[in-house]
Order: C-alpha cells, then sequence, then structure tokens
C-alpha cells in the first residue's frame, strides 16, 4: 500500500470519527450543536424559485459517494 492512499484512508478515518464526535456532542441534552439529521433537513428546505435546490445538492453528494466508494 502506497504512503498517499495510507493517508488518504486515514484522513476519512478521521473525518468520519470527527462526524461522530460533532454528533455524540449534538444529542447531548442541552446542546446548542445541531445534529446531522436537522442539518440535512435544513438543507432539503431550500429552494430557490421553486426548483428544489437542497433536494437536489443532496442527490447529487450520494450519487458522488456512491460513485466513488461503491462503483468498482
Amino acid at each position: 500500500m502506497s504512503v498517499s492512499r495510507s493517508l488518504i484512508i486515514a484522513g476519512f478515518l478521521l473525518s468520519g470519527l470527527a462526524l461522530a464526535a460533532v454528533e455524540w456532542a449534538a444529542r447531548r441534552p442541552g446542546s446548542r450543536i445541531p445534529t446531522l439529521g436537522d442539518v440535512v433537513a435544513l438543507v432539503m428546505r431550500y429552494d430557490l424559485g421553486g426548483l428544489p435546490i437542497g433536494r437536489l445538492a443532496i442527490l447529487l453528494f450520494w450519487f458522488w459517494l456512491g460513485w466513488h466508494f461503491l462503483a468498482r
């Protein structure tokens, strides 16, 4: 395994751990940090002239994620 591949994998793992830590902090009683579900709900409500820009952004994000991690 090359060094750059190891660094990229480590970066993704650190990002996942950071996301889990923020989600854990958001779910504590009395926390003012929004949960991931709250953020996604806010993004999905975004419209521009009747066009659901937020929903398209979430769809494109899932497409990108699937293309990069599942299309092999």
